[in-house]
């Protein structure tokens, strides 16, 4: 009777068909917001895993009076120079330079991650020179990248550590963690890293209403050399 039925009746077919559709649409967008929250998490700990680890530089030689100062270029060199002399090895290769209008040549340099609110001081810096002006734009960037000044480029997030009312003024002070390569890394356990756990309704639910669907990581991040790591902490120039 029942295939009789959906012969006479072929719109059940469809609703069927259709209803499948939409979960599995449905499905596709909560696994990728469950992998951007995921990703988010796991920058989080390891942000505050080299909050607690990494070796603090205080900026001093800004304008702004403050305990720390300012960013400055010369806080920045120093910061590299202490690299340089602990044999911390660059992470990005240098870019020759191109006959085109508004570029410049790229340093080697090391990799500094920081908050976005560091964007302005960042575009007033001396000798600063933002990604869009490098001379080879068909080479990989990663989206964060916001620019490079001398031997250091710069990528800011709005998960970079902060702390309020932090400062001898009672600014915001920010951590910039400048390094090198292999400085830091990732411990896993349990043989794996990270992964999105699904159950349909059928092992979920006794009447296969609800689904469970959730992420777990087992990774730790961790420094492996101090040497070639500093967490320059810094306030803003307003």
């Amino acid at each position: 009777m029942r295939g009789e039925f959906e012969e006479v009746c072929p719109l059940n077919r469809l609703n069927s068909i259709s209803h499948k559709s939409n979960s599995t649409n449905i499905l596709s967008e909560v696994s990728e917001l469950m992998g951007l929250s995921m990703r988010m998490s796991e920058d989080q700990l390891a942000r505050d895993a080299l909050q607690a680890s990494a070796t603090q530089y205080w900026c001093t030689s800004g304008q702004n009076g403050d305990q720390p100062t300012n960013l400055s270029v010369t806080d920045i060199g120093n910061v590299t120079t202490g690299l340089l002399s602990n044999d911390a090895w660059m992470i990005f290769d240098r870019e020759i330079g191109e006959d085109r209008f508004a570029t410049a040549p790229v340093r080697d340099a090391y990799l500094a991650m920081g908050h976005t609110d560091l964007s302005n001081d960042l575009n007033g810096l001396p000798n600063f020179n933002p990604k869009w002006n490098y001379p080879n734009q068909n080479s990989m960037k990663l989206a964060a990248e916001w620019g490079v000044v001398n031997n250091v480029r710069f990528m800011l997030s709005s998960v970079g550590l902060k702390r309020q009312f932090a400062s001898a003024l009672g600014r915001t002070v920010y951590s910039v963690f400048v390094q090198g390569l292999e400085a830091i890394g990732c411990v896993y356990q349990d043989n794996f890293s990270s992964r999105i756990i699904y159950k349909g309704p059928e092992f979920s639910d006794q009447l296969q209403q609800n689904v469970t669907i959730g992420y777990t990581f087992a990774e730790v991040t961790r420094v492996y050399n101090d040497l070639w790591i500093s967490q320059m902490l810094c306030t803003l120039n307003n």
